[in-house]
């Protein structure tokens, strides 16, 4: 199956469970992908996050039926709020108004129409990038549970670094390094035993009490260097999904996505993102 008529998929599955329940697990298997992967195509590409996607094409469906009389308990009960306070934030969080003043004929509204995947060619600016297969490899490290939720995980793994930061584990980690690849590893794990973690590691054959261990599986790996400050890595991310990946021939692999470090200069830094992939069936 077309990669982007996988994506289109989940758009009509979003489309025809508004009222009832998403299972993020059920997008992933459309796309052909893991939930995780599947969460951070849809924010590189869309730029929103797919929660927040939710929450507009529900609230515009909300309005409709307000505006036709329909009442607020109703609503918010058929878009599975439980309470009316948490669909009235949810509904102003999108419109801007409460949702009783919706009846009122001169209060705008906000339409968010359902989205639909579409491949375009920017051809604007080259990408770098090697395909490696690499044997698993050990990382010890500091790890914290992910939300099924992307959103929640914006505050998450930025309060980890700081976490490690403070507390020299970052500095432990830089001596810990002995295998490659030679750098600070940050590594988003979706394993079926442990469940989607994400860990600030060192690739090691050493070991310490205070550090949790890992195995970095067998994989072909699509990888991208670059270098900068600030948000740069994240946008090379971005360009990775929604300007690579659509037309690569190749599609996401099971394995984790990492960010090696290769550097601690925060100015300019020098860094890798890994992502693991497999040729797309014919």
């Amino acid at each position: 199956m077309d990669w982007i008529s996988g994506l289109n998929q989940t758009i009509e599955y979003i489309e025809s469970h508004l009222t009832g329940e998403i299972s993020y697990e059920q997008l992933a298997r459309l796309a052909c992908c893991s939930s995780y992967h599947y969460q951070r195509m849809f924010a590189y590409m869309t730029g929103i996050t797919l929660g927040e996607y939710i929450r507009r094409r529900k609230m515009s469906l909300a309005a409709v039926d307000l505006q036709a009389g329909e009442k607020v308990v109703d609503t918010a009960l058929k878009y599975g709020y439980q309470s009316p306070t948490a669909f009235s934030r949810a509904f102003q969080s999108v419109h801007g108004t409460a949702p009783s003043a919706v009846r009122n004929p001169d209060t705008p509204v906000k339409a968010y129409p359902p989205l639909r995947f579409t491949i375009t060619i920017k051809g604007v600016a080259e990408m770098e990038y090697r395909i490696e297969k690499r044997e698993s490899f050990r990382i010890v490290g500091l790890s914290v549970p992910l939300d099924e939720d992307m959103e929640k995980n914006f505050k998450t793994v930025p309060a980890l670094w700081e976490k490690a930061t403070a507390d020299g584990t970052l500095q432990k980690l830089v001596s810990m390094i002995d295998s490659q690849p030679d750098g600070i590893l940050g590594v988003s794990f979706n394993s079926d035993q442990d469940g989607l973690f994400y860990c600030i590691a060192a690739p090691s054959t050493q070991t310490d009490p205070a550090l949790n261990e890992y195995t970095v599986p067998a994989a072909t790996w699509a990888i991208f260097p670059g270098s900068g400050a600030g948000q740069s890595i994240q946008e090379l991310e971005q360009r990775i999904v929604a300007e690579w990946l659509p037309s690569s021939g190749y599609v996401y692999g099971n394995g984790p996505d990492i960010e090696v470090y290769l550097n601690a200069d925060p100015q300019n830094m020098k860094y890798e993102v890994w992502i693991p992939v497999v040729k797309k069936a014919e």
